[in-house]
C-alpha cells in the first residue's frame, strides 16, 4: 500500500512539474506563474494526500459508501489546504457543487484501480497484469483527466491579485490544455503503467 502511495505521489509530482514545463511557453501564464507556482506545489500536495487516502481504502477492502467517505475527507484536507494558503497573493473560494461530482468520479476510478493494482502485487504479479492490454494506461489518463477538469472548476474560484486579474480566464485556459497534454504523455510512460511493477 504505501509502495504504491509513493509512485503514486512521484506520478503526480511528475505530472505537475510536466504541466508547469509546458505553461512556462504560454506568455499569460509565464507572467503569472510566479505568483501561482507556490499555489500549484501546495494544489499537488493536497491531491497526494487525498490519492494516499483513496489507496490506502482501496487496500483495507473496498465497502459500500467509501467513495463518500474520502469525498468528506477530502473537505477537511482542503481546509487545512486553504489556511496554508491564506498568505500567498491567490485567493480560492472552492466550488464543492463543481467539483465534487468530479472528485467522486475521481475516487471510484482510484479506488478500483488501486484495489486491482494491490491485489496484483499481492499475487506477486505485476500491475499490468489486472488489467487489459491498455486499460491501465487508459486508467492513468482518465484519472489526471479528471483531476484537469476539477482544476479548472477550482480555477473559476481563483482570485489572483492586481494586474493579473484580468488574466485568470486565459491562465485557466492554458492550465487545463498543458495538464491534458501532461496527462496525455505521462500516461504513455512505464513508470505510470506500472511496467516495473
Amino acid at each position: 500500500m504505501n509502495a504504491l502511495a509513493r509512485l503514486h505521489g512521484r506520478l503526480l509530482r511528475e505530472f505537475s512539474r510536466r504541466t508547469t514545463d509546458l505553461l512556462r511557453a504560454a506568455l499569460p501564464v509565464r507572467l503569472a506563474l510566479p505568483v501561482i507556482e507556490p499555489f500549484l506545489a501546495e494544489n499537488v500536495a493536497k491531491e497526494v494526500r487525498k490519492d494516499t487516502l483513496v489507496i490506502r481504502r482501496a487496500g483495507a477492502g473496498r465497502v459500500p459508501g467509501d467513495a463518500r467517505e474520502i469525498l468528506a475527507a477530502a473537505r477537511a484536507i482542503d481546509r487545512e489546504f486553504l489556511a496554508r494558503v491564506g498568505d500567498l497573493p491567490v485567493r480560492i473560494e472552492i466550488p464543492y457543487g463543481r467539483i465534487e461530482p468530479l472528485r467522486l468520479r475521481r475516487i471510484e476510478l482510484g479506488l478500483d484501480t488501486a484495489h486491482r493494482v494491490l491485489d496484483a502485487w499481492q499475487r506477486r504479479r505485476r500491475a499490468r497484469e489486472a488489467f487489459a492490454p491498455g486499460e491501465l494506461e487508459r486508467r492513468v489518463f482518465e484519472l489526471l483527466r479528471i483531476y484537469a477538469e476539477e482544476t479548472e472548476a477550482l480555477s473559476h474560484a481563483v482570485r489572483l491579485p492586481g494586474l493579473l486579474a484580468p488574466l485568470r480566464a486565459r491562465v485557466a485556459r492554458h492550465l487545463r490544455e498543458a495538464m491534458t497534454e501532461a496527462a496525455r504523455t505521462l500516461a504513455r510512460t512505464p513508470h505510470a503503467a506500472g511496467q516495473n511493477r
